[in-house]
């Protein structure tokens, strides 16, 4: 069954539904693994490491914390999975130079390219919206398989300039950011807490469940729900220039 929406825009989660979460997990955590000494030893007087380092300590109440105390912090967030700030910061720095090393290139399901140009095309404005930090999405999109795909984008948010991915206000700040009424804004997630919060904001909601992906099994409680891009129709009331 296609499920049909007319909105604005589109806000889109990458892990889990544009893309695969193995890969994030299998690929970009080792290789910024790997890397966070170095960035720490060589880089600390960069603005941006600087400040996700002052994060750091901050959130693990030790303001005397050294590199190699920050790295073995950073470590076990990543063995944890979780979406803090400075951490997605960090590994956004390093993927962005993987990236324009041409030692990553990113994952899309085969679903999603098509979906996102057709959209596009049809006058509809997206945006992303993920724990991973901004650096990293544009990193993400411009190295795709299929090339430069940031030109589909409008903008990117994640935990910093928006908030927490489970709070509603989160949502709101996109809205205003974006100047798109919440009725009029679509978001594909994996995750039902994201699901739940975008909702509670006014916008509309789609749990894409792909198999294999760690939420699959759960499922996205009562929303709406695609395995795949193609299986939701978008109509916009934007004229296409």
């Amino acid at each position: 069954m296609t499920l049909q929406f007319t909105v604005d825009a589109v806000v889109l989660d990458i892990e889990g539904t544009t893309s695969a979460t193995g890969f994030v997990v299998d690929v970009l955590y080792p290789y910024s693994r790997s890397r966070f000494a170095a960035l720490l030893a060589e880089r600390s007087a960069d603005p941006a490491v600087s400040r996700a380092v002052a994060q750091v300590r901050e959130l693990t109440g030790a303001p005397d914390a050294d590199a190699v105390q920050i790295e073995k912090t950073l470590g076990a967030w990543l063995d944890e999975d979780r979406k803090a700030t400075p951490l997605k910061t960090l590994q956004g720095i390093i993927w962005s130079e993987g990236f324009a090393r041409g030692d990553l290139v990113s994952h899309f399901y085969d679903d999603v390219v098509p979906a996102l140009r057709a959209w596009h095309t049809a006058g509809l404005r997206l945006y992303v919206y993920s724990s991973g930090s901004v650096a990293a999405q544009r990193a993400w999109f411009t190295s795709s398989p299929e090339g430069d795909l940031l030109p589909l984008v409008s903008g990117l948010y994640d935990t910093e300039n928006a908030g927490p991915k489970q709070e509603p206000e989160s949502y709101r700040r996109i809205a205003a950011a974006t100047g798109v009424e919440p009725s009029r804004l679509l978001f594909l997630s994996d995750r039902p807490g994201e699901l739940d919060a975008a909702v509670a904001a006014g916008w509309h909601a789609v749990g894409v469940r792909r198999p294999g992906e760690p939420y699959f099994e759960q499922g996205v409680g009562d929303h709406a729900q695609a395995g795949a891009f193609d299986e939701i129709s978008i109509t916009s009331s934007r004229s296409t220039t």
